[in-house]
């Protein structure tokens, strides 16, 4: 995919380094380092057969994009992200509706995600648009090639039950 690089700068813009304080969905007071992504890691993300990257094209340039991994009832949502300078103009809004319209066409009965459990203005963005905390937690994964947590961290898992008319 020819857009590899463009969709690593934007994920990479949108939650790590500097860049990414110009926006509200930044990691970096969370997690030093500047990558979140890189292009082997995403590109084999992308070649999986159940998975799929939305973008949303603004000015003709990528603005935001989601991942979305389809897993038996359920499908995986993932790598939310805008540009920072984008943030807060309901492209992640109009990514999550395009997300909940691939997982009702493709029959699936959930969607959900992780998010680290200190991000509570993610957090609560999330349950605004209608998910849910679950009781499960995750580790954070001990992988230092995408920056090292300054304190202990957990993923909390959200998941938002969809109908075939629901709508955020």
């Amino acid at each position: 995919m020819d857009d590899i690089p463009q969709l690593v700068n934007l994920v990479n813009a949108a939650y790590r380094g500097e860049p990414s304080r110009k926006g509200w969905t930044t990691e970096a007071d969370l997690i030093s380092g500047d990558l979140r992504i890189d292009n082997d890691s995403l590109e084999a993300m992308i070649n999986e057969p159940s998975s799929i990257v939305l973008v949303f094209i603004s000015d003709n340039k990528i603005a935001g994009c989601v991942y979305l991994e389809k897993q038996e009832e359920d499908l995986y949502l993932g790598l939310l992200s805008v540009w920072p300078e984008l943030q807060g103009k309901d492209i992640g809004k109009k990514l999550l509706i395009a997300a909940e319209e691939y997982a009702v066409k493709n029959k699936k009965e959930n969607i959900v995600m992780n998010v680290i459990s200190r991000r509570q203005e993610l957090i609560s963005w999330y349950l605004r648009h209608g998910y849910v905390l679950t009781s499960e937690t995750k580790p954070f994964p001990d992988d230092n090639r995408f920056g090292t947590p300054v304190e202990n961290l957990e993923f909390v898992v959200l998941k938002k039950k969809l109908s075939y008319s629901s709508a955020i």
